[in-house]
């Protein structure tokens, strides 16, 4: 495979890796990355493991080609609350950096400008049908571990978790902290855009950020379509859940005849062997080194080749 730097984006320029195949004929089929929440690298690194640096890599190997980037957060974060404050939107976090990636792959005569996909994991799978729809214009959506939910709805299932499995003062503590999220998560929907800017929330940013992103749902943004899309799920996975995220995809999407699941045994919510299996020993997973099950970038492969 041949791995080339990249600078992604004007404004806050982002460092990334274009990986490409080595082998078989050009133009290959790419796929851009995008992240799940928090201030991620280009590998996605969390702790000891590296998904995306295992996805990128294990395509190249399999004829496709992918781009992934440092999230606009790590590499810009004090810059965008500077400059945005409670304005901040998952437009200007991820949306607009997904995009300009897209664009540089089609300008790459390396690169099928016909098939280049978005695999969007975690909160980008939640934002993958955003992301096309306001510019992306891929060729099909991969959807790793997403929901169709709201993120407040998923925020609060996942601290109700946490509570039920922690004990002692852990759950004592957790139990105070919790109560005032999800006091301020309470109607969000209700409230004018002035007040919920007013509510500070994710350091730096505000409530805001969770009313935009919710302002339109995924079921809204799917409705009628018959653009292929891959769901791939992974079952023991504890942060997006089999029954109110998979099984809700295969509703919203039950019209689209290019919808494709994929629901796979034992694996966690990074495509990685699950080891505990309850949300409140997350972070000791995720600091055991492991990797993307190869199934996993089989399957995408194959897909993307495919449609």
């Amino acid at each position: 495979m041949i791995s080339e730097k990249i600078i992604l984006g004007n404004e806050y320029p982002l460092d990334g890796l274009l990986t490409i195949p080595d082998t078989g004929l050009a133009p290959y089929p790419a796929v851009v990355l995008v992240h799940g929440s928090g201030a991620h690298d280009m590998d996605e690194k969390i702790y000891k493991i590296r998904p995306f640096k295992d996805i990128a890599e294990g395509l190249a190997k399999l004829g496709v080609a992918s781009i992934r980037y440092n999230k606009r957060s790590l590499t810009h974060g004090k810059a965008l609350v500077k400059a945005l404050g409670a304005s901040l939107t998952v437009k200007e976090e991820v949306t607009e950096d997904a995009v300009y990636a897209a664009d540089l792959l089609r300008g790459d005569e390396r690169i099928d400008s016909n098939k280049i996909f978005i695999a969007g994991h975690s909160l980008g799978g939640c934002l993958a049908p955003r992301i096309d729809a306001e510019g992306g214009d891929f060729a099909g959506l991969i959807i790793m571990a997403g929901s169709p939910r709201r993120l407040e709805e998923i925020i609060n299932d996942q601290q109700n978790d946490f509570l039920e499995s922690a004990k002692g003062l852990k759950r004592w503590i957790g139990k105070k902290q919790i109560a005032k999220v999800q006091a301020k998560l309470d109607n969000i929907h209700s409230k004018t855009d002035e007040e919920a800017k007013a509510i500070p929330f994710f350091g730096g940013g505000s409530l805001y950020y969770l009313k935009d992103m919710g302002r339109i749902t995924v079921a809204e943004y799917l409705a009628d379509s018959t653009k292929p899309i891959l769901v791939m799920h992974p079952e023991k996975d504890v942060q997006v859940l089999l029954e109110k995220d998979f099984e809700k995809y295969k509703e919203i999407l039950a019209n689209n005849p290019n919808a494709t699941f994929k629901l796979y045994k034992g694996l966690n919510h990074v495509f990685m062997p699950s080891l505990y299996g309850t949300i409140d020993k997350a972070v000791k997973e995720f600091k055991t080194e492991q990797n993307v099950d190869t199934q996993v970038i089989a399957d995408m492969a194959e897909w993307v080749k495919n449609v």
